[in-house]
């Protein structure tokens, strides 16, 4: 599967939303995860979705303000973002683990099979 995501340039407290987009095969195959990555720090994980689409899980760090959701018509998955502040700058990629079951999750870089190329997205103050 190609993944291709989508980002962009907003002040804090705006919102923003990202969306990745499948080809190849459907996106509910797939346990559906969000990442980020700042400079100088490891990638780390920001919100899964199961391969169901009925359990979602997020990082403390973006909880109460960021929502991952799929749509499987257009194949997509989103991350919607509100509140956002200028520490959620970062480069953002989707990822699809391929040995998802449908009702867990995984949360760690190394579960994930295909990985989109990233986009940047930055919060300025």
């Amino acid at each position: 599967v190609q993944l291709q995501a989508w980002g962009g340039l907003v002040q804090a407290g705006g919102s923003l939303r990202l969306s990745c987009a499948a080809s190849g095969r459907t996106v509910s195959s797939y346990g559906m995860g969000w990442f980020r990555q700042a400079p100088g720090k490891e990638r780390e994980f920001v919100a899964v979705i199961s391969r169901s689409g009925v359990i979602t899980y997020y990082a403390d760090s973006v909880k109460g303000r960021f929502t991952i959701s799929r749509d499987n018509a257009k194949n997509t998955v989103y991350l919607q973002m509100n509140s956002l502040k200028p520490e959620d700058t970062a480069v953002y990629y989707c990822a699809a683990d391929a040995a998802s079951s449908r009702y867990s999750f995984k949360v760690v870089t190394t579960a994930y099979d295909y990985w989109g190329q990233g986009t940047q997205v930055t919060v300025s103050s």
